[in-house]
């Protein structure tokens, strides 16, 4: 028996850093929508009590490093799992980009492991296990669009966002999260929190109240450290997108349109200046 499972990629319209926790971690609030641009991973039963993993990427790890893996380890030791499972990740989402694409595979393990072994994990079992991985684990849990808060375990979901293209661009370049909120100086950041006035707009089905509120205070050390990020964001503002803004910690800029020439016009114009980029819609 197989079973395949789709990994939606994720985007952020907002991530507001409010306050550093006396735990060291940073107090969130984002927006986050699921994208049609997906990851697809095929799980296969082995009477063995071992983990495979396998993937169409060669540099990226299938050892404990992985979080399908890690994930596999850690519902097998909670529940007493004396089988195995072998999985293969068609790897489609850009790797290391911003767009929670070992998040989103951990999420769709658990969806799938929780049927194969018949183990009636609830909601929020799962997110408590998919925390040990990943913070954007939940929201992979629940998908669609959602408010995110705290460290990413309070996903609230919301209407679907207005519908329209999404072009997104990811330079060679990579970024470390742990780095960059390190780095963050969180009483300096001169941005104001927008997830809120891009919940109430998206509930309102308010297109351009969505876009006119992008926002990332991450952008403030992603883009110091990395220039070519700012000006990125800035071409596709040039170009004519409807609004620009950098997703996670980086380095995929993503732009949005309700107009699909337009958007597939800037997606024409940046693959002569960025390596990896990708049209897609919003799911609902």
């Amino acid at each position: 028996m197989e079973w395949i499972e789709r990994a939606p990629a994720k985007i952020n319209l907002t991530l507001d850093v409010l306050f550093k926790r006396d735990d060291d971690y940073h107090e969130l609030e984002m927006i986050m929508s699921s994208v049609d641009l997906a990851d697809y991973l095929t799980f296969t039963p082995l009477e063995e009590n071992k983990i495979e993993v396998y993937t169409n990427k060669a540099f990226l790890p299938v050892d404990r490093r992985n979080h399908v893996y890690q994930i596999i380890k850690l519902v097998k030791d909670r529940y007493g799992i004396r089988t195995g499972m072998l999985v293969e990740i068609e790897k489609k989402i850009p790797v290391a980009a911003g767009l929670g694409g070992g998040s989103t595979d951990a999420a769709a393990t658990l969806r799938a492991l929780n049927r194969i072994w018949n183990l009636e994990m609830t909601l929020d079992e799962m997110i408590e296990l998919g925390m040990c991985v990943g913070t954007d684990v939940p929201y992979s849990l629940v998908g669609g669009t959602a408010f995110v808060s705290g460290l990413g375990e309070i996903v609230t979901p919301l209407k679907p966002m207005p519908s329209c293209w999404v072009v997104l661009a990811k330079p060679r370049i990579s970024v470390s999260t742990k780095t960059v909120f390190r780095a963050l100086e969180v009483e300096q950041l001169t941005c104001e929190p927008k997830s809120r006035s891009v919940a109430r707009a998206i509930q309102a089905g308010d297109y351009y109240g969505m876009v006119n509120n992008l926002s990332n205070a991450l952008e403030a050390v992603t883009f110091e450290r990395h220039p070519t990020l700012r000006q990125l964001s800035d071409r596709m503002e040039r170009y004519g997108m409807d609004g620009v803004t950098m997703s996670g910690s980086g380095p995929t800029i993503i732009g949005f349109s309700q107009n699909y020439s337009r958007a597939k016009r800037v997606y024409n114009s940046l693959r002569g200046f960025c390596e990896e980029v990708y049209i897609t819609r919003t799911l609902k």
